[in-house]
């Protein structure tokens, strides 16, 4: 008799994800053709909750059987009391599937962005030092489905562009660091499969708790859209997400051509040559632009290059944009100056 199918579908997920990893370790630069690659480390980043639980015992089932070294990382927050001895039994129950190395990070959550999104910053900081200091070629997030129409409903809520609406990509990250095996499964799914292998669960009251918007969306946005539309609003918020992905990737592909076209012999912007692009594409370039000058992309929002753009089509002798990261834009000449000061 086989695994439940919960079980089945998270181990199937990860065996998918580690078969990706493997092909792109065989890959590496630097190596023979039939040099044989060396076993590569793949972290699992875990909170203690369903969804990263099923994925590490996931991880743990399919790593050895396919010649993958599996480890685990569970990042504190410290933003609760007792979040330290909740780490340390989190990284216990990743030693207990067998996982190797284990090691739980305290991390300090600044203000930047509000809580959430501080949070956020602090703990991918935390991976990706994990993930240096191991030599790990991957880490996986156990991001599912319901999380991806999540993402793309607050896209939409901040009046973001399709890039936005696109959510989370199953890759992502400096080399493609970080994986979602899961993207297209729901929570209900992981949270079956640990409760069949009767793995611990820890539930964090934060995504219960109607101070952060993302739970405020789960508990109350997303239930009331269903009621109001019928089951099935996100398996098409998450459909949304990969048709707007792949939308999103070739405006930024088609941007990357454009942008050689409408510069000078001195590298600068030149406002006609912009001014002759898809307005979609022209955007992109001066996010693009942006940027490079300094402007952090977690804080250059549609509004910023909004404004931008109006002194390439909205021409009437207007000042400069102030853009996040001391970041100025000005017309100047005909030509689109973007620097830092």
């Amino acid at each position: 008799m086989g695994p439940h199918p919960a079980v089945a579908a998270i181990r199937l997920a990860v065996r998918r994800v580690l078969n990706d990893i493997l092909d792109d370790h065989g890959r590496a630069p630097g190596r023979t053709p039939h040099e044989p690659p060396p076993s590569p480390l793949v972290l699992v980043a875990c909170s203690g909750g369903a969804d990263s639980m099923a994925l590490a015992s996931a991880l743990a089932f399919e790593a050895p059987r396919l010649g993958v070294r599996a480890g685990g990382v569970t990042v504190d927050h410290g933003l609760q009391t007792g979040s330290d001895l909740r780490a340390a039994e989190v990284a216990s129950r990743l030693r207990e599937l067998g996982l190797d190395p284990v090691e739980a990070v305290a991390v300090t959550v600044g203000r930047d962005g509000g809580p959430e999104a501080a949070a956020r910053d602090a703990r991918y900081a935390a991976l990706d030092a994990a993930a240096e200091r191991h030599g790990a070629a991957a880490v996986l997030l156990g991001h599912t489905r319901d999380d991806q129409a999540e993402t793309v409903l607050l896209g939409l809520a901040r009046g973001s562009g399709i890039r936005s609406l696109s959510g989370m990509a199953a890759v992502s990250g400096a080399g493609g660091r970080y994986r979602r095996p899961f993207l297209q499964l729901d929570r209900q799914t992981a949270r079956k499969a640990c409760m069949v292998q009767s793995l611990p669960v820890w539930d964090d009251p934060h995504n219960a708790d109607p101070a952060y918007t993302r739970s405020r969306l789960r508990h109350e946005g997303l239930p009331a859209l269903e009621k109001a539309l019928g089951k099935g609003v996100v398996e098409a918020l998450a459909r949304t997400a990969q048709l707007s992905r792949d939308d999103a990737d070739a405006l930024d592909a088609w941007a990357g051509r454009a942008e050689a076209g409408v510069r000078d012999a001195d590298g600068r912007l030149e406002c006609a040559a912009l001014h002759d692009l898809p307005p979609a594409v022209r955007r992109r370039v001066l996010r693009r632009a942006a940027i490079e000058a300094g402007a952090p992309a977690g804080s250059l929002f549609a509004r910023h290059i909004e404004e931008v753009d109006r002194l390439i089509t909205g021409w009437r002798g207007q000042g400069a944009i102030n853009l996040p990261g001391r970041v100025v834009a000005r017309r100047q000449g005909g030509r689109l100056v973007i620097r830092q000061g």
